[in-house]
């Protein structure tokens, strides 16, 4: 019997639950959206904010992104997702900073938060407890707490849903309560496609990670609303494969990536391309998907096409990143990781806290 298809097998290199957490996704979309409805905001004048800023890195930062893509074509401010220590100088009294640690104590989180502070800045609250929590409420700063117990990146729906919900009930946006609770309806339901107990042959996500695996995958998807769904597929597989994968977008790296698909002879045979696609898509950036994909295909490297499903742009963008954190949940079975141990970030940490 396959690995993929042993149910036991994958039980016992699954140690910490992670398949557990990424099927129950759907249900962070309503417990999120209460969270956030219970929430009390100040009473500011929103006319007065000029920009939208989030603060965050990782599983807590890919949040602000795909609130960012999402509502690119509804935003009338710039909307700017930071993962530094210091916020862009832009940031003033007419900005608002949505500060999103899950742990609350991310270092570089911490730090923005201090930078925001000190710029004056409208500072919105958003992690599980830690100093971000401290802060907030010795500050008397609006603080969304989000449960705990969670890898910050299978905690996407507590990342993603408060911005979304909070700037709905500030007045930027309207009707996207509905938008969410629709997406977590089609998920609940999508997510049977790829539940363990299907044999590879009826499941879609386990047949992709048969074709990454062993392999580098390199991820393209369009720019408009699907960029930061490419950046979430690379991250999971990094995290949950502990294998490498790249990102990028049509149509930038056709200006200068694409003609990096020449000299291969030394490592052909360990790549893979992912397009990422999706119906609504720009004509122009479908036409290069096909030029591309020829291109890439002459030089002998693979590409798989991945079409998005649903009805809603964002059931649409989430159907994508639901099938890639099972792809990358299958990918840590096939290399026998346990994928939710990140052992080398937390190494990291710890080094970096010694040097305080």
């Amino acid at each position: 019997m396959h690995v993929l298809d042993d149910i036991n097998e994958i039980r016992k290199i699954d140690q910490k639950g992670m398949y557990d957490l990424v099927y129950q996704f759907p249900s962070q979309f309503e417990d999120a959206l209460n969270i956030t409805e219970a929430a009390q905001l100040p009473d500011w004048d929103t006319n007065q904010i000029k920009n939208i800023v989030v603060a965050g890195l990782g599983g807590s930062a890919i949040g602000g992104d795909l609130v960012r893509s999402y509502l690119a074509e509804k935003l009338t401010i710039p909307f700017f997702v930071c993962r530094n220590y210091t916020l862009p100088n832009f940031v003033d009294e007419s900005s608002l900073v949505f500060i999103s640690s899950y742990s609350g104590n991310t270092e570089e989180t911490l730090s923005a938060y201090d930078d925001a502070k000190k710029r004056k800045a409208r500072i919105l609250a958003i992690s599980s407890g830690g100093k971000v929590k401290e802060k907030a409420l010795q500050d008397k700063i609006t603080y969304v707490n989000i449960p705990k117990g969670f890898p910050p990146r299978a905690a996407l729906g507590y990342s993603f849903v408060p911005i979304l919900a909070i700037l709905e009930r500030l007045g930027f946006v309207q009707g996207e309560k509905e938008e969410i609770r629709k997406a977590k309806e089609f998920l609940s339901s999508n997510r049977s496609k790829y539940r363990m107990e299907l044999g590879i042959e009826e499941n879609l996500a386990k047949k992709i990670a048969l074709e990454l695996h062993r392999k580098l995958p390199v991820i393209y998807a369009g720019n408009d609303h699907f960029d930061a769904v490419s950046t979430r597929w690379k991250g999971q597989i990094c995290e949950n494969a502990k294998m490498l994968a790249y990102s990028n977008v049509f149509p930038e790296f056709n200006h200068n990536e694409l003609v990096g698909w020449k000299i291969l002879s030394a490592y052909r045979d360990d790549l893979i391309v992912v397009i990422l696609k999706d119906r609504k898509d720009h004509p122009r950036i479908k036409r290069r998907i096909e030029i591309v994909k020829e291109i890439i295909e002459k030089e002998g490297v693979k590409v798989s096409e991945i079409e998005s499903c649903g009805e809603t742009l964002l059931s649409r963008m989430f159907s994508l990143i639901q099938l890639g954190d099972f792809v990358s949940f299958y990918l840590a079975i096939l290399n026998n990781e346990d994928p939710t141990p990140v052992k080398v970030i937390d190494f990291l940490k710890n080094e970096l806290a010694k040097e305080e």
